[in-house]
């Protein structure tokens, strides 16, 4: 079977460090923490007080009143980050076949905020006297069906449930679509707004979250002292595009997707197994996918979360396919800066990857200040870096034992 190339042409993102993907990458470039308290609810009689919220989204004047008001928050995320990867692609539907165009938008948690509100408005006024828009606004496929909606795309249109490995199973099957012929475009990418008392009341007691009261002790991967990530909520959304179709309409290129892996712990609820051995094979599956050898990837945008295990066991992850390279290649997490997104996490970090090839810039593993030694690779403390990078990696380990690793290739003609 020809195996058809496939590049990014469009990119829209809505994260704790803009309401952009310009402005999320140049908070990305100059170190800036997402982090600061809880504003979307009272938060002061529980343990965690900090979140990586998105400011300053006004959802009215981004999708209109009437549209806005029938989206959960995840959703407008989506839709407003789809429409700007549209716009930033300066693709049309009209202009292509609307069939051969899909989408594919992850989210880990959907509608919780709507759920909570619901639920207590049934308990107060009666069950049968819920919203009839609660489920078509929280189920979790519902930011990809009206990204589908808004766009016009008429292809398949999915949603990878698979916790914080959502947003690159969605990007990556999305590649895999257009590589293996069933369609030409893809929008895809992951959603979450799940910064709510229920979600932060069980993350945290189940001792995912970090304690920590100062914002940039907070999320801190591979840091010795990090104890537990920060929730995050945003946006990523990429458009995908087979290449000749984008030759064909002139349109500009950020990168080309080479690879694709994607592996299961089968071992624990919420724990990777200690010695990474599913992290290591999704990356030498996206790896032998491109054809690419191990030696070859300059930088890998780790899952980072901050929590001990998965940095740990990431860490032995890349060691395990990369062998003496690991210490020779840039791996940073960018979740030192937007904390933990859920499933838009894997999408927003395609984007980072991808625009870390675009520009030449790796970014840094900010507010780094105590080294570990189960983590003793280059994690690019506190300062990104201009290099010229070829080939890179966005890895993604969720609850569950979901493990994907997308490959990127540097864009050259």
């Amino acid at each position: 079977m020809e195996r058809r190339r496939v590049v990014i042409t469009g990119m829209g993102a809505v994260t704790p460090l803009g309401l952009t993907c310009p402005d999320s990458w140049q908070a990305v470039r100059e170190g800036v923490c997402g982090i600061a308290p809880i504003t979307q609810f009272d938060a002061s009689e529980l343990k965690v007080k900090l979140a990586a919220e998105v400011k300053g989204f006004a959802p009215e004047e981004l999708l209109g009143k009437a549209d806005a008001k029938r989206m959960g928050r995840f959703t407008q995320f989506a839709a407003v980050a789809a429409q700007e990867a549209l716009a930033d692609a300066g693709f049309d539907v009209s202009s292509a076949d609307p069939d051969r165009c899909g989408v594919s938008v992850s989210s880990g948690i959907g509608g919780l905020s709507i759920t909570e509100a619901e639920h207590s408005r049934g308990l107060e006024r009666g069950w049968d006297r819920v919203s009839p828009f609660y489920i078509p606004t929280g189920i979790c496929n519902m930011a990809a069906g009206q990204v589908a909606i808004r766009s016009g795309f008429r292809g398949m249109c999915t949603c990878p449930v698979t916790a914080c490995a959502g947003g690159t199973n969605a990007v990556g099957d999305a590649f895999h679509y257009i590589r293996d012929g069933y369609a030409e475009v893809m929008l895809c990418g992951g959603t979450e707004a799940s910064i709510t008392p229920l979600a932060v009341g069980g993350f945290t007691s189940m001792k995912a979250l970090s304690q920590n009261g100062d914002p940039n002790r907070a999320s801190i991967p591979f840091d010795q002292e990090r104890g537990g990530f920060v929730m995050g909520e945003g946006c990523g959304i990429l458009l995908l595009e087979e290449l000749d179709h984008a030759l064909a309409r002139g349109a500009k290129i950020y990168a080309e997707v080479l690879g694709y892996g994607a592996t299961c712990d089968a071992y624990h609820m919420t724990a990777p197994r200690p010695d990474g051995s599913g992290g290591a094979k999704a990356m030498a599956l996206a790896l032998a996918d491109g054809g690419v050898s191990p030696e070859q990837v300059d930088y890998i945008n780790a899952h980072g979360t901050s929590t001990h295990l998965n940095d740990s066991g990431e860490t032995t992850a890349v060691k395990t396919v990369f062998g003496d390279h690991a210490y020779h290649l840039m791996m940073s997490s960018t979740k030192s800066m937007t904390g933990h997104t859920l499933g838009a996490a894997g999408a927003i970090e395609a984007i980072f990857t991808a625009l870390s090839l675009h520009h030449g810039f790796v970014p840094a593993t900010i507010n780094y200040q105590v080294p570990d030694p189960e983590c003793d690779l280059d994690v690019v403390p506190n300062t990104g870096r201009t290099a010229d990078i070829r080939y890179a990696l966005s890895n993604s380990l969720g609850f569950g034992g979901h493990n994907g690793s997308i490959l990127f290739k540097k864009w050259e003609e």
